[in-house]
């Protein structure tokens, strides 16, 4: 198995996620430098790691690092400025999540990629933090029977600090890309319609929405019904899944089943992935893919799909309209 020496660029509070993932994989990663053009927050988080190599400019960082693999944990209001150089510099890219706010940019960049050649993929780390994958297996074993619907709720109150006060676009690009992305995996199907309403409650100083309630219809007739409230002195996360033959209960850790007639869970299962160690593993697909030429399960191509419903979500909200998808793009 090849070690590879990586380069984070940006050193806030994100880098915590793949600082802590990476340590337990010496055999795998080796993080050798950082980059960030706030010396304070560079060497501050330089020190607590150990990270050797320290830049503030990314032209000197791409040039002097030496390194195989960048991790970009910028704002996304400067994504493209600086994946671009990376990616034409030949290093593979993972960036946080989301990709992009816009479907036009993630788009733009994805295209880039394939251009040059150089592989990119997206920290959906949500994919194994919450139950999603153990859903999809549930529901690929016809546990629940056909799925015809799901209920998801994401209450809690959240004050922002720094540049996502700022961003027209807040609590759907911040939590909603995780459970947009979540449905598409454990329906293994695409979105077709989107429907949105956004508010923005005064309880919390934002520029973009605090509260949303968006509903998705796939391809295969299923529909998510979403509510998003970062204003809710109240807190719930919890995913309702309804088949024909049973509904799954999700929350973080653990999975119940319930049949027709039964008031307590006929099974449960436990999920116990933390987000550090999700994002090794996202990390570790785009460095497999690295060696085997395999296209990666959450590549910036596979991520466009779940862009463009967070895209459609916004336009819904601003045009006051269903939005329909075809092929990934909103029509």
């Amino acid at each position: 198995m090849k070690k590879y020496k990586v380069g984070i660029v940006g050193a806030g509070g994100v880098t915590e996620l793949h600082f802590v993932g990476y340590k337990d994989h010496p055999e795998r990663i080796e993080v050798t430098a950082l980059c960030d053009p706030n010396p304070e927050a560079l060497h501050a988080k330089a020190d607590k790691y150990g990270v050797p190599q320290r830049f503030t400019d990314l032209q000197d960082f791409i040039q002097n690092s030496g390194i195989d693999v960048a991790v970009v944990c910028t704002p996304t209001s400067i994504r493209k400025q600086i994946v671009f150089p990376l990616l034409e510099a030949g290093l593979p890219v993972f960036v946080e999540k989301p990709f992009s706010d816009t479907l036009a940019e993630a788009t733009e960049i994805t295209e880039k990629a394939q251009q040059l050649g150089v592989p990119i993929s997206i920290n959906q780390n949500f994919r194994r933090h919450f139950p999603f994958e153990l859903i999809k297996n549930k529901i690929a074993e016809e546990t629940i029977g056909k799925v015809t619907s799901i209920l998801f709720t994401n209450l809690f109150f959240r004050q922002d600090v720094g540049w996502r006060l700022d961003c027209e676009r807040n609590a759907l690009s911040v939590m909603g890309i995780h459970w947009f992305d979540g449905f598409r995996q454990i329906l293994g199907s695409e979105a077709v319609s989107v429907v949105c309403q956004n508010r923005s409650s005064s309880a919390i100083n934002c520029v973009g929405e605090t509260d949303a309630t968006v509903q998705v219809v796939f391809e295969n007739n299923t529909v998510a019904t979403y509510v998003q409230s970062f204003s809710s002195t109240f807190n719930r996360t919890e995913m309702i899944v309804i088949g024909e033959t049973g509904t799954l209960v999700m929350l973080y850790n653990k999975v119940d089943l319930y049949r027709k007639g039964e008031k307590t869970p006929s099974e449960t299962w436990e999920n116990q992935v933390s987000r550090e160690v999700a994002t090794f593993e996202g990390l570790n697909h785009l460095l497999t893919s690295l060696e085997t030429g395999i296209e990666a399960p959450n590549s910036s191509r596979d991520n466009l799909n779940t862009i463009s419903i967070l895209d459609a979500a916004y336009v819904s909200a601003n045009e006051q309209r269903i939005v329909h998808l075809k092929h990934g793009a909103v029509v």
